[in-house]
């Protein structure tokens, strides 16, 4: 028996149990309900006409729970802006790679590390390869498969 299908098996059987009261999945930790990595879901649009600097890591006293994950943030003022409008700075995709979605490979976390702006969108990636293929190839196409593949797994989710 291949270890790693059982383990992703498991993985996604246990994100969807612990999404189930939730509206969508969110890219969590694998042991933790932690969206994307910690990192202060805020900070990156703050940072976006800095370059492409390091983003910000959230503290566990600043958590807001949105879909049924812990979103952590650096300051109790970027906490309450997330939580008036969640939707303005949650990254596409709910923190899932961006890539792997447009690739047909399903719903991978990310840990919040690898990010791009396209458009006016955030978008996580699992590594700097599926950052890179976006940034050198047509990221509208990408886009686009991506969006068709989420919401087949929103869809696969909430049923």
């Amino acid at each position: 028996m291949k270890l790693f299908p059982l383990i992703s098996t498991l993985f996604l059987s246990a994100l969807f149990l612990g999404q189930a009261f939730a509206g969508q999945p969110v890219s969590t930790g694998l042991w933790s309900n932690t969206a994307i990595g910690g990192h202060d879901a805020t900070a990156y649009y703050e940072t976006v006409n800095e370059g492409h600097s390091p983003i910000t890591k959230g503290l566990s006293r600043y958590t807001v729970v949105w879909e049924g994950a812990e979103w952590h943030f650096a300051s109790q003022s970027s906490a309450n802006k997330f939580a008036d409008s969640p939707t303005s700075y949650i990254p596409k995709y709910n923190g899932y790679c961006a890539n792997a979605l447009s690739l047909g490979e399903g719903l991978i976390n990310t840990d919040g590390s690898v990010w791009e702006f396209f458009g006016d969108q955030l978008y996580l990636f699992y590594a700097e390869p599926g950052r890179q293929r976006w940034l050198r190839g047509d990221w509208k196409t990408f886009q686009s498969q991506a969006n068709k593949a989420w919401a087949q797994e929103i869809s696969s989710a909430l049923n």
